[in-house]
């Protein structure tokens, strides 16, 4: 492999392991009896999968970090955004935690994807 300035230019990229990876997982229960209750909640959800976010369940969102600290500014970023009214819980464990995470669909076990490793420039 030619590189453009010379193998001692190559940068070796760390691996993450399973225990610095960390999961966000934003779990919700909010009110959607009136309309704008209803568009309130609607606009959350929507904040989330704009933020990256993946449904799992109508109320419950997860993403992957690479690590604590790049949890951090999205703390802020969903208590900025967050409804008028309703419960709203964080909770963040690691990867390792998530895929321990046993999940069932119509009675039969799911078996969960394993996430690609993150790419850090």
């Amino acid at each position: 492999m030619n590189y453009p300035f010379g193998k001692e230019m190559r940068m070796e990229l760390p691996l993450l392991n399973r225990y610095e990876l960390m999961w966000m997982i934003v779990l919700f229960d909010l009110p959607v009896i009136e309309k704008t209750e209803r568009k309130e909640a609607t606009k959350f959800r929507n904040f989330l999968l704009d933020n990256g976010f993946g449904m799992i369940q109508y109320s419950i969102y997860t993403k992957l970090f690479s690590g604590k600290d790049a949890c951090e500014k999205y703390y802020k970023m969903i208590k900025d955004n967050l409804p008028s009214e309703g419960k709203v819980d964080i909770i963040t464990i690691t990867d390792k935690q998530y895929g321990n995470i046993i999940s069932y669909q119509a009675a039969e076990k799911v078996t969960k994807k394993e996430p690609e490793q993150l790419l850090l420039f």
